[in-house]
């Protein structure tokens, strides 16, 4: 069990374990290729291999490892306040129709546990967003009556189950939550068990979005597909550019057991005090196990991930006092500058190309609405009533986000000629020389930018600063101990392995021995 002083793998990742899968190293083919492992990959392949297709499932890392393993695993379709912005900014009908989308995949996923016998700690709680302070409450009353006329069995109300006082709250009843990777892995049975083919380790590097579309691994086995869906988090191969639509954030994430006498009863999210979120869990020893998540920032930024735990560890022990921290973690997530992820195809990818991104955070409702989407696309059955809503190239939307648009690609321009005009220090002399051990930083050498870190052996390593996406300077995240990169959100090790896409390929290695 990892303590509270090592962030990394989730609570979620060391209780449940998904069976393993070889990496592809011969060709293959398939009626369809998804590249991504996590629930919108998953969930597309299950449904796609339900309606009688042959599917192949190529996953980079192990299944659900990446944005998927580290979610609070909330099914819920009350999301923070959208629907107040989607009901100005869409229209009434369009907040009608997400209401009635993530709520349909919040309910798929209880038919579908049930069908299969999947125990996944499953709990029907009510979800609340809610405020402190007297200045949030008149939004708050806005929301609840946007979200009522949505659809949602929604309320404003004073009173939660929460330790300490609110100002107001919206109450959406019925809704859900669950141990994410438990459900993942009773869904990989059964897709394998239809014929489904599941490799981890499998690297995409290429793709020809021909008629059949052609995918090359980084181990140099091709897969051929008749049709592709990119289900990466934030889409690799994307020359659609939605990237200049999606922004990226990291939450930290905090764990640790609370008597079950004290559990709140619900789900609780606040964007007050760098947002905080609050739910408990089943710990399998007859307790729970209380989750907070908060302190969002952006990849690469620069922040302080350690302080940011601080801050969320005095959070808990103000409110919840006695409870004991004993794990951390972090969660990456992409939202879309409208509001509303981007699901169908890619179209200028391929025809037969499909992408599933911009979850904003709530991946569990949407990488099941996802798939439901997807399949019927590609089986061109009965077509959702949602599926224009989720267009990744809906245009009246994507015009009313204007300023969000212009502002999220403001600031990856301003890191890519920012980060270049900065004067790094000198590789030979103090910046390298002054690194204590966990440390890292961003040096010149041989006018190259070059990323530097100390171990706690006290030995250096040294890769490219140089993102291999599209060449922005990556940052070092002094909690994780990684490289991230502030444009798109991609991640690598200290040795400059890939950690998270869209990147696909590692930070060059340098010599230690040349700073």
């Amino acid at each position: 069990m990892k303590r509270l002083s090592e962030p990394g793998r989730s609570y979620w990742l060391q209780s449940a374990d998904l069976p393993a899968f070889p990496p592809l190293m011969d060709s293959a083919e398939a009626d369809v290729a998804v590249i991504g492992g996590g629930i919108a990959g998953l969930s597309s392949a299950w449904e796609l291999t339900r309606a009688g297709l042959s599917v192949i499932v190529l996953e980079a890392d192990r299944l659900a490892a990446g944005v998927t393993g580290h979610t609070t695993g909330k099914l819920t379709a009350l999301h923070t306040s959208i629907y107040g912005k989607l009901r100005s900014e869409h229209g009434e009908d369009a907040a009608r129709v997400y209401a009635g989308s993530q709520s349909a995949a919040m309910g798929h996923v209880i038919e579908v546990a049930a069908e299969l016998g999947i125990d996944c700690d499953l709990e029907r709680r009510p979800a609340f967003t809610y405020c402190e302070e007297d200045e949030g409450v008149e939004g708050l009353r806005d929301e609840a009556e946007a979200a009522r006329a949505a659809g949602l069995d929604a309320s404003f109300v004073t009173e939660t189950d929460l330790p300490y006082a609110v100002a107001g709250a919206v109450r959406v009843e019925d809704q859900a939550q669950f141990h994410p990777l438990k459900y993942l892995r009773g869904l990989v049975v059964d897709l394998v068990a239809d014929g489904g083919r599941v490799h981890e380790l499998t690297r995409i590097t290429g793709m020809d979005a021909g008629e059949p579309c052609r995918l090359s691994t980084a181990s140099g086995a091709t897969v051929t597909a008749r049709h592709v869906v990119v289900a990466t988090h934030h889409p690799v191969f994307d020359h659609a550019l939605l990237a200049t639509r999606l922004t990226q954030h990291r939450d930290l994430v905090i764990a640790g057991s609370l008597p079950p006498e004290r559990d709140p009863g619900g789900m609780y999210i606040t964007t007050e005090g760098g947002k905080r979120s609050v739910r408990t869990a089943p710990d399998g020893h007859g307790g729970r196990l209380l989750i907070i998540t908060g302190e969002a920032f952006t990849p690469g930024s620069g922040a302080d991930t350690e302080a940011g735990y601080a801050r969320l560890q005095d959070w808990a022990n103000e409110r919840f006092p006695g409870v004991t921290m004993t794990h951390r973690w972090a969660a990456q997530d992409n939202s879309a500058t409208d509001s509303v992820p981007l699901i169908g195809p890619m179209r200028r990818n391929g025809e037969n190309v499909y992408v599933a991104s911009g979850f904003a955070g709530w991946g569990m409702t949407g990488g099941v609405l996802a798939g439901q989407l997807l399949a019927s696309l590609i089986t061109k059955t009965a077509r959702p009533s949602w599926a224009e809503l989720y267009d990744p190239h809906r245009l009246g939307p994507a015009l009313g986000s204007a300023p969000e648009f212009l502002k999220a690609q403001w600031d990856v321009g301003k890191h890519f000629v920012k980060d270049r005009l900065e004067s790094f220090g000198d590789g030979s002399n103090g910046p390298v020389s002054s690194l204590a051990a966990g440390e890292g930083t961003v040096v010149r050498a041989d006018g190259r930018p070059c990323a530097v870190h100390r171990d706690d052996q006290g030995n250096l390593h040294a890769v490219s600063a140089v993102c291999t996406h599209l060449g922005c300077l990556v940052a070092f995240n002094n909690a994780e101990r990684t490289w991230e990169c502030p444009c798109h959100g991609s991640r690598f090790g200290i040795d400059g392995e890939i950690l998270q896409g869209p990147a696909l390929h590692p930070l060059e290695r340098r010599d230690p021995g040349d700073l």
